[in-house]
């Protein structure tokens, strides 16, 4: 018994030792970048491309809503179906979905700059969005995404339940 229980900790150690290690060495350089730094770059964006957006004062988030909807609007638990298209400022698209039901993904797991827009919307709404990169991504690339971007993304709300 003492000898199982020596082996679990000393597996337990390992494994916590090199989780640390791995851990550690993905964070080299990694700081994410304050929305309000990246404010100079949001606000010429939207001076460039004409948009009428506001500030979301409590995340530095920029929108514009084209189209409100109608009836309820989700919350963090409902479960969303859009139609996208995300851009990097360059242009660049990174990802789009021209088909809701591929979609229905509940608005708490997504990144927490839809998740501070897509309830200001309701069904059939249509919202444009320019997020800070700290309310995105972070100092992590993902995909087609480089570390840090700011990110803008048309979003039509579907449906949700």
């Amino acid at each position: 018994m003492v000898k199982r229980i020596i082996v679990l900790c000393s597996a337990l150690v390992l494994a916590f030792g090199s989780w640390q290690c791995s851990k550690s060495s993905d964070d080299k350089g990694c700081s994410v970048v304050p929305p309000s730094e990246e404010e100079a770059e949001i606000l010429k964006y939207v001076q460039d491309h004409q948009m009428n957006a506001v500030k979301d004062e409590n995340s530095g988030v920029y929108y514009e809503i084209i189209d409100p909807g109608t009836g309820g609007t989700p919350n963090l638990n409902s479960q969303i179906f859009i139609k996208y298209e995300g851009r990097l400022l360059n242009g660049n698209i990174f990802d789009e979905q021209s088909d809701p039901s591929r979609t229905g993904w509940q608005l708490r797991t997504l990144i927490p700059g839809w998740q501070v827009v897509i309830p200001k919307i309701r069904k059939g709404g249509k919202v444009k969005m320019i997020i800070p990169s700290a309310l995105a991504y972070g100092c992590r690339a993902n995909g087609n995404i480089p570390a840090n971007s700011i990110l803008y993304f048309y979003v039509e709300l579907n449906e949700f339940y």
